[in-house]
């Protein structure tokens, strides 16, 4: 346990931390935990950072908390917001909590004895808070002058914030109490924007409780082409596979820049420091070959998604960047693929030829220019090339358990699918 800073150091989770949390960790087990304001149906890629930090103190032999804002997402965190979050209603922020705690599943130990992780909701104890017993347990202890002094509250001063995102602060100081009493939890993480937020919570236990309580948050970064991490141009890469694929997932992690893959093995992926090593230095010598980038990929879409639906993240981009041949993929790689190109579904093979195929596909408008393209060989069939218009389908042509994927030119793609 003494050597968990260092190695939280080494991985780049650390930004600030209060001054004697190492020798807190060092002489024994503890509680810590993390809060999520569910803002949105599922976590984005970047809350992997705290999940991931948790995750690494839980190895470490520690028990994790993530804390579901039930209640203060109600409130709204003005942390890093230039404007007035819009107000969720309660049954929306409900929903939320429900679809977010699912997807906690595979990140955390959930059996472990000793460093169970507990995923717990801050609406059990902050909705039926009395206002006035509030204020006088909980408000008398904060001033109002080192409160504006904050960067969550400063930084929105001349924007303008409500007494509503102002008492924000409050919120998750109690929540910090709360644990500290209910749980025994004695360190809060978060990112950097948070760190006011939680000195203030460290502040309100050594004030009630007279109890010792520490804090640690990382970064908050950009990547390094200064693009926000997360985003794409399609918008952000969320965990739920609802709303973003297990291969959109993959080709996300696959993009990215030669710059920041050292950073994100580290972060993202449970890979110790020697196998990260080892890895960087293959890497480098033939970055073409995008080694870090694979690595990376298919650690953290199989650690968000399970195993079996990274590998058919895997073959569905396999075979659409024409790495190998789709007869050699299984056919759950077609479930994958039906998501990201165009599908159709066919209730018989019969009669069909290659120019109804293409058709069908809506690579082509009509027969005739079916015809013309196959013609130029720019249509494949299965990813071979085709330039026989009199060319029929037949039971051979379909794979993994009925599929026939077309594709004309090197991107457009159509995929045909026998219903089952």
């Amino acid at each position: 346990m003494s050597d968990l800073l260092a190695e939280l150091d080494w991985r780049g989770f650390v930004h600030h931390a209060t001054r004697d949390l190492a020798a807190h960790l060092a002489t024994g087990r503890r509680t810590l935990y993390c809060g999520f304001d569910p803002t949105a149906p599922s976590f984005q890629v970047g809350n992997l950072m705290p999940l991931m930090l948790l995750r690494q103190f839980q190895l470490a032999g520690h028990r994790p908390i993530v804390l579901m804002g039930g209640g203060t997402g109600l409130i709204g965190d003005p942390s890093g917001k230039q404007n007035e979050r819009p107000l969720l209603s309660e049954e929306q922020i409900r929903e939320n909590v429900r679809r977010q705690r699912d997807q906690l599943v595979r990140l955390f130990d959930f059996d472990a004895k000793e460093t169970r992780a507990l995923v717990l909701n801050n609406a059990d104890w902050l909705v039926d808070q009395r206002l006035v017993t509030f204020l006088r347990d909980v408000g008398k202890h904060f001033s109002v002058n080192v409160m504006m002094q904050k960067e969550s509250v400063k930084a929105r001063l001349d924007a303008g914030i409500s007494y509503t995102e102002f008492s924000y602060m409050l919120l998750q100081a109690y929540d910090f109490l709360h644990l500290y009493r209910k749980e025994q939890c004695t360190i809060q993480v978060g990112g950097s924007d948070q760190w006011g937020n939680i000195t203030a919570g460290i502040d309100l236990i050594r004030r009630v409780e007279g109890g010792e309580a520490h804090g640690l948050v990382g970064p908050l970064f950009t990547t390094a082409s200064g693009a926000k991490f997360g985003k794409t141009e399609a918008g952000s890469v969320w965990l739920d596979p609802s709303l973003t694929s297990p291969y959109k997932l993959y080709q996300f992690w696959m993009n990215t820049d030669d710059r920041d893959a050292e950073r994100y093995l580290k972060l993202f992926t449970l890979l110790s420091q020697d196998e990260i090593k080892a890895l960087l230095k293959s890497h480098h010598k033939d970055p073409s070959r995008r080694e870090a980038q694979t690595k990376l990929a298919i650690e953290v879409t199989q650690l968000v998604h399970g195993k079996e639906a990274c590998q058919s993240a895997v073959a569905a981009s396999a075979i659409l960047f024409d790495e190998f041949s789709p007869r050699d993929v299984a056919p759950s790689a077609f479930d994958a693929l039906a998501q990201e190109i165009p599908t159709v579904a066919l209730e018989s093979r019969d009669g069909l030829t290659l120019v109804d195929a293409v058709v069908r596909a809506g690579l082509a408008k009509s027969k005739s220019e079916a015809r013309r393209q196959i013609e130029q060989g720019g249509i494949y069939l299965n990813q071979e090339r085709v330039k026989d218009v009199a060319r029929t389908i037949g039971p051979a042509d379909w794979i993994a358990g009925g599929n026939l994927l077309l594709r004309k030119g090197k991107k457009d793609y159509g995929l045909l699918r026998l219903s089952r």
